[in-house]
């Protein structure tokens, strides 16, 4: 029947267009590239850069666990604290306690910005040439968390050329101890120009030039703390003008949220995730990176898990109440301040992954099967699922012999599903 199918438009018609939209396909595919296909981290660690040692990790993962044993030992007073379902409570705690065993931080920031201040030029060289020295060591010996790095002071007048020093720096020691380690992970912070941005790639440039490495192996996050980087003076939201600038060379956008918050004259009391400007701004931020390959990280909570029992309960349900709303507005990492956030970080991320899980699975393989139902998904629809069932083998939540038993697929096969490029 198809050959006797007719058509009236002359191929050349077809063919004209094609070449006049070729360009906006060449855009398309510069700019919205997708997801990389790698892990994302579920949180980012910021520790100063002169508290920042060799067992620093390690120590921030046997406080945590301390603290879980002291205020949460078992899954019933975990479940209860934090509103858990029963049938959730043992596999969340269990798994919450092998991963502050196994792999306690996803992401460490050594922080030579607001954690750090300002300190005589002698004593941040030194810090700089230590946190290379000891975190290349740690990739060395297998101690290093899988994302690793620096936040450098920003790109204002006052502190530039302070920040520019330590990158060099810190980058330089990496190299002279055998090199970038996979994970590097650099912080540009207080952005409000898309010239700053502009300024970072020169560096990342200059830097590769100048070791032999290849174009575009240096690349950075751009932490999102000032009014400007969201609306510019003309009125125009300006977070997208970041992203280009970056030339291909951003891979996160990181909400700040004290600075920002502040920055709109939010009265301290009042300064969190959940506030109305913090919305607001990772809005906007979330739009403007969509589809680009730039992921996206909520800020955190300064509101700290320590003291009496009671205590650390009313702070470890403010938290895990702030990252599962983060999780439900797709906001998949989020900073985190202290030991005592990480039992909550993993209870919240385990929670949100393993009760959505056997729905995921099912919605999914009636999608491959074609099989129908009472919910009709599209294409779309079936890549947010595969998206979300792989976040939670990332995370640890889910295990791939379950989600291949519940959906029938493999890991490359979800991997296409959700449109990455490759498996991690």
């Amino acid at each position: 029947m198809a050959d006797m199918a007719g058509t009236s438009l002359p191929d050349a018609v077809v063919r004209d267009i094609g070449a006049s939209l070729a360009g906006v396909d060449a855009e398309l595919a510069r700019r919205y590239p997708g997801d990389p296909g790698t892990r994302q981290p579920v949180h980012t660690v910021y520790v100063p850069a002169d508290a920042f040692a060799a067992g620093t990790v390690r120590d921030w993962g046997d406080r945590a666990l301390a603290a879980l044993d002291e205020h949460a030992p078992d899954a019933a007073t975990l479940a209860r604290v934090l509103g858990l379902p029963d049938e959730l409570a043992g596999p969340v705690h269990d798994r919450v306690r092998a991963k502050l065993e196994r792999e306690p931080v996803e992401d460490i920031r050594i922080d030579f910005e607001d954690g750090y201040g300002p300190r005589p030029d002698a004593e941040e060289d030194a810090a700089a040439v230590a946190a290379a020295r000891t975190l290349s060591a740690a990739v060395a010996d297998g101690s290093a968390p899988p994302y690793a790095g620096i936040r450098m002071k920003c790109m204002e007048a006052a502190v530039r050329d302070r920040g520019i020093r330590t990158l060099d720096l810190f980058l330089t020691g990496l190299m002279d101890a055998g090199g970038l380690p996979a994970g590097l992970v650099l912080t540009l912070p207080k952005v409000t120009f898309p010239q700053q941005v502009t300024a970072m790639v020169r560096l990342c440039e200059e830097f590769e030039k100048a070791r032999g490495l290849t174009p575009g192996r240096i690349r950075f996050e751009i932490q999102i703390e000032t009014t400007q980087a969201v609306l510019g003076p003309d009125g125009t939201a300006t977070v997208a003008r970041l992203i280009d600038a970056a030339q291909g060379r951003a891979s996160g956008l990181h909400y700040g949220t004290f600075d920002y918050s502040a920055s709109c004259g939010v009265s301290p009391a009042h300064q969190s995730m959940d506030h109305p400007v913090a919305d607001h701004a990772k809005a906007v931020m979330q739009v403007a990176a969509a589809g680009t390959g730039v992921r996206l990280s909520d800020g955190s909570t300064n509101v700290l898990p320590v003291g009496p029992t009671d205590r650390v309960h009313e702070a470890w349900r403010l938290h895990y109440g702030l990252v599962r709303r983060s999780l439900a507005r797709a906001y998949y990492q989020g900073w985190d301040m202290h030991p005592g956030h990480l039992p909550t970080r993993y209870a919240a991320v385990y929670a949100f992954y393993r009760e959505g899980f056997g729905v995921a699975a099912a919605r999914l393989a009636a999608y491959v099967a074609k099989a129908g139902g009472d919910i009709m998904d599209e294409p779309a629809t079936a890549k947010a699922l595969s998206g979300y069932l792989l976040r939670g083998l990332d995370s640890g939540a889910l295990d791939t012999a379950e989600v291949t038993t519940a959906t029938g697929l493999t890991r490359a096969e979800l991997d296409a599903l959700a449109g990455r490029l490759a498996a991690n």
